[in-house]
């Protein structure tokens, strides 16, 4: 009995271990193709989140406390497309650092920290990936920090 728990616990590892490795990868690569459409102010990142995504923005007061702001994925991905255009203008980029991919229930948490270009500070950043049943990735949850206190009017009260 203990020889076919060990053959099946071996036929296991061998098996899912290596699928579960693979998505966690095709999360991390997701992650740095959303980078890359971000950086490179592409259409495409529009397309990378869930109709009903979780969209937080957490400002970051000048003391060091923070408030919670939410959007719907509707209204995010109409401001975003608004932006492109300035930060197109400006050069503007983000640099990820200390990027790690955590499985969750729902997919992959890819936290890291977000350096805004023109900036000496980092901010924490994480975005929760899920793989659909037809095998596309899309972002369910965002969460980026933010130094622009405007967002402070939107936030929790």
């Amino acid at each position: 009995m203990k020889k076919l728990l060990l053959a099946l616990s071996l036929l296991f590892m061998t098996t899912l271990c290596p699928a579960l490795a693979d998505d966690q990868q095709d999360a991390i690569k997701f992650f740095n193709d959303y980078v890359n459409a971000a950086n490179t102010y592409s259409p495409v990142i529009t397309t990378l989140y869930a109709p009903n995504a979780k969209i937080i923005r957490q400002v970051v007061k000048p003391d060091g406390t923070t408030a919670n702001a939410y959007t719907d994925t509707k209204t995010y991905i109409k401001q975003m497309k608004l932006g492109q255009a300035g930060a197109k203008l400006r050069h503007y980029k983000n640099t990820y650092t200390d990027v790690k991919a955590e499985k969750v229930a729902n997919g992959y948490k890819i936290s890291s920290l977000r350096q805004p270009s023109g900036e000496d500070y980092k901010l924490k950043t994480y975005m929760v990936v899920t793989k659909q049943p037809d095998g596309k990735w899309l972002i369910t949850e965002e969460m980026m920090q933010t130094k622009v206190q405007t967002f402070l009017k939107y936030a929790e009260k």
